[in-house]
């Protein structure tokens, strides 16, 4: 079966962190993803998995040339990403009415933190600086404590990447039934904005009390944490419907208790979570995962990035995979009953540029030319 991407062609400049995840997850899904970078390459790239499946040309973006030759790129591409701040690529010369000038049915993905527009689009930050501002930072941590930070998953990855590869898939969409290109400004302030918007909705029904650690989905119910076990290591308990809670304190010999009925009456939650944590204590996590292996009571082990890939069902799945001398996740969502294909990663100072370029037609006589002409490395 074909990947569902085959035949859409993707430029992507150079960056760090979403724009790269954006780029690696549209070239699992099957489309050509052609990786602009400086010459001398990426350092590190062979083992970097958000840079697998990539052919690489090196550009100088300071020779008028290699402008003129990002310009030809886009020219036979779908779409393009950039990951710069707002103003670069227009400084460049590469901006969006410069590229729908070549090619008006370019799809144009912008990745930033602030956006486009807004009295901070011009000032630098990073994934924790863009998730403070949505109320998602506020919400992610313990009572009384400091907010902690979500690694850069909801910023970097979850609010920004997904959502300009959401918007880039829909404007392709467009464009195939007839649409003219258009531009994709992917923020993580609005992408991480909109993943709170559940939160947001139990707040304005008065069902969420705005500090974290208080309420049903931040740790604050006793039934919706991690416990350590006798052994030092930890479980994920999230028996929230009734039924799930039922079997949960069955197993743990917790149904005897009368004072766990009240399962949904906040006020409790507190002193019911110091009795669950004293449960779990007596048992290793292994040992309570083959109490609750097979069970709706809704527990998993909290594992390591060394022990995910060895559990049994991520390996039954063929979650992860070793690839380059580099353990990584396999290419999401899969189609049908096909397996998941582990894309290869880059090799060494992998440079594509002669062959790139011979593909667009360009002639070898002018190729050397622009390597003499230091727009390109060879």
């Amino acid at each position: 079966m074909d990947k569902p991407l085959k035949g859409v062609r993707v430029i992507e400049m150079a960056g760090i962190g979403p724009g790269p995840f954006a780029g690696m997850w549209l070239a699992d899904q099957g489309a050509e993803v052609i990786r602009v970078e400086r010459p001398g390459g990426t350092p590190g790239a062979e083992r970097d998995v958000l840079l697998r499946g990539r052919r690489v040309v090196q550009v100088n973006l300071k020779a008028p040339e290699g402008v003129a030759l990002v310009k030809e790129l886009v020219a036979s591409a779908d779409a393009i990403i950039e990951g710069f701040r707002p103003g670069v690529m227009e400084r460049l010369g590469l901006g969006p009415d410069a590229l729908l000038a070549v090619n008006g049915k370019l799809v144009y993905g912008r990745m930033t933190g602030w956006g486009q527009s807004g009295p901070w689009a011009p000032t630098a930050g990073h994934d924790m600086n863009y998730i403070a501002l949505t109320g998602a930072l506020h919400a992610i941590g313990r009572a009384g404590e400091r907010p902690v930070p979500p690694l850069n998953l909801v910023g970097d990855f979850g609010g920004g990447a997904m959502f300009l590869v959401t918007g880039m898939l829909a404007a392709l969409l467009a464009v195939k039934n007839g649409a003219e290109g258009r531009v994709v400004d992917a923020a993580m302030v609005d992408g991480a904005a909109l993943l709170m918007a559940m939160m947001y909705s139990f707040k304005g029904m008065g069902l969420w009390r705005d500090a974290a650690g208080y309420n049903l989905l931040d740790g604050g119910a006793h039934f919706y944490d991690t416990y350590e076990c006798a052994d030092g290591k930890w479980l994920s308990v999230a028996p929230i419907e009734p039924q799930f809670y039922a079997e949960f304190r069955r197993l743990t010999g917790l149904d005897a208790d009368p004072v766990l009925d009240t399962q949904m009456d906040a006020k409790g939650w507190p002193a019911l979570k110091e009795r669950v944590a004293a449960a779990l204590k007596t048992r290793t996590r292994d040992e309570w995962m083959a109490v609750f292996e097979g069970t709706d009571a809704c527990v998993a082990p909290v594992l390591s990035m060394t022990e995910a890939p060895a559990h049994p069902h991520m390996a039954a799945r063929g979650v992860f995979a070793e690839n380059g001398g580099v353990m990584q996740p396999n290419p999401a969502p899969r189609y049908g009953d096909t397996a998941p294909e582990t894309p290869t990663m880059m090799t060494r100072g992998q440079n594509d540029t002669r062959a790139v370029l011979e593909s667009l037609g360009i002639d070898a006589a002018r190729i050397e030319a622009l390597a003499a002409a230091k727009a390109v490395a060879l």
